[in-house]
């Protein structure tokens, strides 16, 4: 008589199968992240050399071209008043191109494999923010290189705290970055939206003229524009003008950073 076994198959847990906590960190996935943006830094060099152009081109047609028709703005020239809003503008462009990459990855397939990967959605927001952050601030810092041409006199303490400053408005616009790009799906229309909304967000900011004795109507707009708060901070730190004000400018900066990230990892976990 012959006698029957029946085995039951045990699932087995593999990294393919299983899924991550909503709520986990994986610093290993956003650490490849964002080392992934900066190996891309490294190799497109047009971009470092494309934004100290175009810093140097604002920076002498304002600063040098209007210096005397405006004068001076609280005690500065006007190249050294201008030459903060300078270094955010390279922030800004330089930090909402650096999302353009998730536009990319969605279109070759490599936002899919990061998707299905045994990693939290929050790994490619983290990591896209940090890596955006990271390679805008090094295009910005290098715009520091060219101060004395401003007149701004440079130490180590306040080319330290205009890292930190940079850093965090830099991973404010990544962030708001990150989500212009997991919301516009075709990689043509993220150039529209970032030309719509780069040049107003710079222009209303304060970069380029002092907040004080505007009309009631632009000051509400330069309280809603995210890189008004960055400019503040830089020229805070770096001219010590309103050197008050720039903790609060930071907060406010941070506090943009966490909304923009939770609504991206929404974002994320959204799509199929």
């Amino acid at each position: 008589m012959l006698k029957t076994t029946q085995s039951t198959a045990v699932p087995q847990t593999t990294p393919e199968n299983r899924s991550a906590p909503a709520f986990f960190i994986d610093p290993e996935g956003i650490a490849m992240i964002w080392r992934r943006d900066m190996v891309r830094l490294w190799r497109q060099r047009s971009r470092l050399l494309g934004a100290v152009a175009r810093a140097l081109v604002w920076l002498f047609a304002l600063g040098f071209g209007l210096r005397g028709s405006l004068g001076s703005i609280a005690g500065f020239n006007y190249e050294q008043f201008v030459f903060p809003g300078v270094i955010a503008m390279t922030v800004i462009f330089s930090g909402l191109q650096s999302a353009i990459s998730i536009v990319y990855d969605r279109e070759f397939g490599f936002l899919k494999e990061v998707q299905v990967a045994p990693t939290p959605r929050s790994t490619l927001v983290i990591g896209k923010c940090l890596g955006g952050a990271s390679s805008s601030t090094v295009q910005a810092l290098i715009i520091l290189v060219f101060a004395p041409f401003a007149s701004v006199a440079l130490n180590p303490l306040n080319v330290l705290a205009t890292v930190v400053a940079t850093f965090v408005t830099a991973l404010a616009i990544a962030g708001l970055g990150v989500v212009i790009a997991m919301w516009i799906t075709d990689f043509e229309n993220f150039g529209t939206i970032q030309n719509f909304i780069t040049l107003p967000l710079y222009m209303f900011s304060g970069a380029i003229f002092p907040t004080r004795l505007v009309p009631p109507w632009l000051h509400a707009i330069l309280l809603l524009n995210p890189l008004t708060y960055g400019v503040n901070a830089i020229r805070g730190v770096l001219l010590g003008y309103e050197i008050a004000s720039v903790p609060l400018n930071l907060a406010i900066l941070l506090g943009f950073t966490v909304v923009m990230m939770a609504i991206a990892i929404w974002m994320s976990r959204r799509e199929v």
